[in-house]
């Protein structure tokens, strides 16, 4: 985050219907200059109607949106210079070599020819992608076209980037290539927005997390914080033998009222973290308990999601 900045986006009561439906009701939120912000939610939740707004894609009909310091309904023009988009697949010319592309779009942004070249050579150095500079995007593999695709956003220096879905469809190598990338952009001191299907995408990068759904923001904080909403830290035991199962349960029954099971686990609420494990441990030791498996454990983002949303599903939409 930049310190003293004043906020990237500043959301007010967004709101937008398209004839009786309304998709977005009411949100708000605030994102920190030079932040990542995960913006997550079920199919269909306003996720990307937000963010369209927010690029002056659509025009709301209630409410208030600044982005890097330009309103988005009065200074539509300022907005669109002051930000990049990147939707869920590559916007390229693949009979042109990466380089190519980004010349390409540094020309139609403005930039003369010697300019748009030297903006070029740094965008992959900086991407690490120098080796193929010259090589056809035809023959770029998935996470080196979105890196590439990111880069040629990048050409004008944009203040925020929104990368919608950025690594839908990609092999586990290159979504780390590009979580690697939106990491880069944060240090550049890029704000950054964020809408993904993985929720441990979103735990990994995000300085702060908005849940929406049916069009309402029903849930912000960090990952931890969200995750602390469902109980916080656990404890969890799984005997050895599981003829003692029960044993085990009954002489750790009293350490906390919340105590439950779960299939072979014994799950102990542990507000005094690892405390609480080392009783457990010394209990069950002393009963000559064997252990299959102990640990404290922390509810997952995708739990906290489904609580949150009420979801069937573990992955939210677009």
């Amino acid at each position: 985050m930049t310190a003293g900045a004043p906020p990237a986006i500043v959301v007010d009561s967004l709101r937008k219907t398209f004839g009786d439906f309304t998709a977005v009701d009411g949100v708000s939120f605030t994102v920190p200059s030079g932040s990542v912000l995960a913006v997550l939610g079920p199919n269909g939740a306003g996720k990307t109607t937000t963010v369209n707004m927010l690029c002056t894609l659509l025009r709301p009909n209630g409410g208030s949106a600044q982005v890097a310091g330009f309103d988005v309904t009065k200074d539509a023009a300022a907005v669109r210079r002051s930000i990049m988009l990147t939707g869920q697949f590559a916007a390229l010319d693949e009979s042109l070599t990466g380089k190519e592309n980004l010349i390409l779009f540094g020309r139609l942004m403005g930039l003369n020819k010697t300019d748009a070249t030297e903006r070029a050579l740094g965008l992959l150095r900086t991407f690490k992608l120098s080796e193929f500079a010259d090589r056809r995007i035809a023959n770029y593999s998935g996470g080196m076209r979105r890196r590439i695709d990111i880069a040629c956003g990048l050409v004008v220096k944009p203040k925020v980037v929104f990368l919608d879905e950025p690594t839908t469809g990609l092999d586990p190598r290159s979504r780390q290539e590009v979580w690697r990338l939106i990491s880069q952009l944060k240090t550049l001191g890029v704000t950054v927005l964020l809408t993904t299907q993985y929720l441990e995408e979103a735990d990994l990068l995000s300085d702060n997390i908005v849940v929406i759904d049916r069009g309402r923001v029903i849930a912000e904080g960090t990952a931890d914080q969200l995750k602390t909403r469902m109980g916080g830290v656990y404890c969890e035991v799984i005997p050895l033998d599981p003829n003692e199962f029960r044993q085990a349960m009954d002489l750790l029954s009293d350490l906390h009222p919340s105590l439950s099971s779960e299939d072979s686990a014994i799950l102990v609420p542990a507000p005094h973290g690892s405390a609480t494990l080392v009783e457990v441990v010394t209990r069950l030791a002393h009963a000559r308990i064997e252990l299959a498996d102990v640990g404290l454990r922390r509810p997952s983002l995708d739990e906290v999601f489904l609580h949150l949303t009420g979801s069937t599903t573990s992955a939210p939409g677009a």
